[in-house]
């Protein structure tokens, strides 16, 4: 069925389809329906402490036996910055005044902690088929214990200088990050994020580049969300591709009611890279916030910490049916997107790109 079993053989799977991790909306019984159906689930853990990490996996463990696959962040932390932090809030002061919100009240400090030691371990214990990383990869010494435990280490690669490194470091698959793909660029090797984001290449332009630099298997990802797109990166020398926008409004996904009605409507709502939602560009439909303060803003305090000061809008604007401030993750691919059960729209895509194939092979 797939000519390229590279990738197939390397995960222990049987179609070329890696669900996206997508913190906080990929559902453990999502990764599992994906997996049992023949593809890579993932289970975004980056948001999540040791304990939840723990409980997914062994949740996972008991809806599937299939290949799972664990992602982690390996950003640099925040550093605290008075002046940009402030500059933040005061950006956002009108915003908190229309809606009657004491600006004296209490932001959560939105923090997230890169892969370490700690989670390292647990991840040595628990034996996940893969482990795919996000922002780069981390110490060496932790991908050392990870491939030693028997694991699969991935990671996204915007550009082909960055495909190159991941492999020299010790990546078993390279994730081929388009410029449309939803969620947060995977950029680590340009420090100016802005200037990475406005030099980023399309899927389908960055996918033949790292196939020619790199002898690992290439995952292409970003904009593709049917058969035709699936078709269209194995043509190009993909060995598989990563899937994320396309299983939003999957009932098992738990993407909220105001997210799924943006999602409707994505051909009039567009999307947009932006960085005035976490502090780094990522792709989400366009809202009100990114319309009037972004898409990027030079005053963002670093990563994560603007998802702080944003919360108490987020939460007010939300209990007025508003997603004003809400970040509405999406790809390009958004307007494709069909309301299916995970399970048939996996076997959607695989009958579509199988067909595909077919017709492109006969000419």
């Amino acid at each position: 069925m797939w000519s390229d079993r590279r990738l197939l053989e390397l995960f222990g799977i049987e179609h070329p389809i890696v669900l996206a991790p997508m913190a906080g909306f990929a559902t453990v019984e999502l990764a599992a329906i994906v997996s049992n159906a023949g593809g890579l689930g993932s289970i975004g853990c980056a948001t999540m402490d040791l304990q939840r990490v723990t409980n997914a996996i062994a949740q996972a463990r008991r809806l599937t036996s299939k290949p799972v696959s664990l992602n982690f962040f390996c950003h640099e932390p925040a550093r605290a910055d008075a002046g940009r932090e402030r500059a933040w809030h005061d950006r956002l002061s009108p915003y908190y005044r229309e809606l009657g919100i004491d600006e004296a009240t209490p932001r959560p400090r939105t923090d997230l902690a890169p892969f370490g030691s700690a989670m390292c371990e647990f991840v040595e214990d628990a034996g996940p088929e893969v482990v795919s990383f996000h922002f780069g990869l981390p110490a060496p010494p932790l991908v050392a214990r990870i491939k030693s435990a028997g694991c699969k280490v991935i990671s996204s690669a915007t550009t082909v200088e960055e495909a190159r490194w991941l492999e020299d470091h010790g990546a078993d698959a390279v994730i081929a990050q388009g410029y449309e793909a939803g969620g947060h660029r995977g950029t680590f090797l340009d420090r100016d994020q802005n200037r990475a984001v406005a030099s980023q290449l399309g899927t389908f332009e960055l996918v033949p580049q790292i196939t020619d630099a790199v002898s690992v298997p290439v995952i292409a990802a970003g904009g593709i969300a049917d058969g035709r797109g699936i078709a269209a990166a194995l043509s190009l020398g993909a060995s598989g591709t990563e899937i994320g926008t396309a299983f939003l409004l999957c009932p098992e996904a738990a993407t909220p009611p105001l997210h799924r009605d943006a999602l409707r409507q994505a051909r009039e709502l567009g999307t947009v890279v932006t960085n005035v939602l976490s502090g780094r560009p990522a792709r989400a439909l366009v809202n009100r916030l990114i319309a009037e303060v972004g898409p990027l803003s030079d005053t963002v305090p670093d990563f994560p910490l603007p998802m702080g000061e944003l919360a108490p809008l987020r939460a007010a604007a939300e209990r007025n049916g508003s997603r004003d401030f809400t970040p509405l993750w999406a790809g390009q691919g958004a307007a494709l997107n069909r309301e299916l059960p995970a399970k048939a729209l996996m076997q959607t895509l695989v009958k579509e790109a199988v067909e595909r194939l077919k017709r492109i092979k006969d000419g």
